[in-house]
């Protein structure tokens, strides 16, 4: 099992596509994706990658039937239950949880889906993305349609200017990788957490190795569950990697805050909490406040622009949702015995159509393998975590905002240096999973319940937008 496992991983991390000649890693298709508007290079970049997946199937069918294997043994029926059972409940409860926040979140989701889709349609005209119906895969900016912001420019609302725009800045500001994680870590100290040790700087990776192949997919590591804590990354100088660093160092202050427990409870409260930490920091990260206080932004813009800013972060938060919803929909129904190798592409993008609205630029070949275009599949990370983090985030954020005694529209505030708000943060987190994760989430935000009302609350003044927008479309798929 471990020697597939990385198998799988090394064909996801070394692989490559061809286009015009040249040979290109993800990192170089992702780049091109990112200001691409040529639907046929988009369709190739999208293609090219996803046939890199191709031979991943049969050897993740074996890995399927290892996992099943040691899930029974630990007396679970299959993987699936076996994952669904770490959240303090039991693992059917822990499905249908899933699907009620989703209920609650699905109309937004929708009503951001039909005006994106109109928008694009208008680019390109139907023979490419109709008015109605799914959107293709291709066309949002990203491999996996799961963040669509790169595509803000087709999307940005007429006569409204978010006011600054934070890549440029942080370039004619001289920042690097290494900036970058200094910027992530003066957030944290601010609000009362003690500095990275020194080991940190000399043992992370924070740019690509010039002299052999890696994974650039950002995570966060704690080697000793003490002080030995470092961060794997790639970064780059742009607003995408501002947000990853703030959220990668919030893993390893999490791991920091936690290491006097015992051993059974370094970890977090549950895997959804360790991705809400860092996101949370991230969401900070970006408001217009806290560029101001770093000196990257000389004004914070007006009431104007909120539709805008707001607009550009449902691209990436709302956007996610569904998606990260259907990778461990997918992979329980692959653990169930209920999709077979020879469906597990159909299946896929039965999901994906179901749950995003989102179709592939063209029809699949029959040997497709699609799902392992995604590197938390070619590596079995289970993913619902990321879902649960979207939601936690937003709860950590409200009530973070709420004890920093701001009144103003959500999304403005920041709560860098506020060391009250801090040291109640500091409070969950040193918990560890020493606690239910209701107890963890009560010490910070006085709430026992995940509720995606937080997402609305900072949503919903965009999503009132979205349907004036949308009045006259054919919203839905």
């Amino acid at each position: 099992m471990a020697k597939i496992k990385v198998d799988l991983k090394t064909i996801y991390s070394t692989g490559k596509v061809t286009y015009q000649g040249k040979s290109l890693t993800l990192d170089d298709v992702v780049d091109l994706m990112r200001s691409s508007r040529d639907p046929a290079e988009l369709k190739a970049l999208w293609e090219g990658w996803h046939a890199v997946a191709r031979p991943m199937r049969n050897e993740y069918g074996r890995l399927v039937g290892l996992a099943n294997e040691g899930a029974r043994e630990l007396g679970y029926t299959d993987t699936g239950v076996l994952w669904r059972s770490w959240y303090d409940m039991p693992p059917d409860e822990f499905a249908q949880t899933v699907e009620r926040l989703w209920t609650q979140l699905e109309p937004m989701y929708e009503n951001l889906q039909c005006y994106v889709r109109a928008r694009l349609n208008e680019k390109y005209g139907d023979a490419v993305q109709p008015r109605t119906g799914a959107i293709r895969a291709d066309l949002l900016g990203d491999m996996w349609a799961q963040s669509w912001g790169n595509i803000y420019d087709l999307l940005a609302p007429k006569n409204a200017d978010l006011g600054y725009d934070l890549t440029p800045s942080l370039v004619k500001q001289n920042y690097d990788a290494v900036k970058l994680a200094r910027t992530a870590e003066n957030f944290y100290t601010s609000i009362g957490f003690a500095p990275l040790p020194e080991t940190f700087w000399s043992r992370s990776m924070l740019v690509r190795p010039r002299d052999r192949e890696v994974d650039c997919h950002a995570s966060a590591w704690d080697i000793d569950d003490k002080n030995d804590v470092r961060v794997k990354a790639c970064f780059r100088v742009n607003a995408d990697d501002f947000f990853t660093a703030h959220h990668e160092l919030g893993h390893n202050f999490y791991q920091r805050a936690y290491q006097d427990q015992a051993t059974l409870f370094k970890s977090g409260a549950n895997d959804g909490f360790h991705e809400a930490v860092g996101d949370f920091a991230g969401l900070n990260a970006l408001t217009p406040n806290y560029l101001k206080q770093l000196g990257l932004i000389d004004e914070v813009p007006g009431p104007q622009a909120d539709i805008p800013y707001l607009l550009r972060m449902a691209l990436d938060k709302v956007a996610f949702l569904p998606f990260a919803v259907i990778v461990d929909k997918w992979r329980w129904q692959v653990f169930a015995g209920e999709v077979t190798p020879d469906r597990y592409n159909d299946a896929w993008w039965a999901l994906r159509t179901k749950y995003q609205g989102i179709v592939p630029p063209a029809s699949r070949p029959s040997d497709a393998f699609d799902p392992g275009a995604k590197m938390h599949i070619a590596s079995n990370i289970p993913y619902t975590r990321y879902f649960l983090a979207d939601i936690y985030e937003f709860q950590f954020y409200r009530a973070a905002c709420r004890l920093a005694g701001w009144s103003g529209p959500v999304n403005r505030c920041t709560i860098y240096g506020n060391e009250e708000v801090g040291a109640r943060f500091q409070a969950m987190l040193r918990m560890g999973s020493s606690k239910p994760w209701p107890d963890a989430l009560e010490a910070f935000t006085g709430e026992r319940t995940l509720d995606a009302s937080a997402v609305a609350d900072y949503f919903a003044p965009l999503d009132r937008w979205l349907t004036d927008q949308n009045k006259g479309e054919k919203c839905g798929w």
